[in-house]
């Protein structure tokens, strides 16, 4: 005769939810990591294709900001940013940088901190 200590009677159910608890966090961490490393990676491609906009010879560095802008915009709905323009000389050479500070996404895109993402282009020369 089994005494009532000696019982395992529900403790499939305690395991259960002890068990999925921790995988379904595991699950929302590497969701969420996976959300930041795509919003980074959008920024990086919008500073990219601004950078070369601006560094078009018939551009100026107003119009790569812009573009950049209007890429976030559409790419991640209206994600707050900063984004910077300016000409820098890269080892003698004129290069367009582009840079966009925006905040790191913790919750979903809400985002504590900050991170910072760059691209240069060459600068065209008009040698005619």
């Amino acid at each position: 005769m089994l005494r009532e200590a000696d019982s395992d009677e529900g403790a499939a159910v305690v395991e259960f939810v002890l068990v999925s608890a921790l995988v379904v966090a595991l699950a929302l961490g590497v969701m969420q990591l996976a959300l930041m490393l795509h919003v980074r990676n959008v920024l990086v491609s919008c500073a990219s294709e601004g950078a070369r906009l601006a560094a078009a010879n018939d551009r100026e560095l107003a119009d790569g900001a812009a573009r950049t802008d209007a890429l976030i915009d559409t790419s991640l709905g209206g994600y707050s940013h900063e984004t910077s323009a300016a000409i820098l000389t890269v080892d003698g050479a004129q290069v367009v940088q582009v840079r966009i500070t925006a905040p790191v996404p913790v919750v979903g895109l809400w985002g504590a901190g900050s991170m910072t993402v760059e691209a240069h282009a060459l600068e065209e020369v008009d040698r005619g």
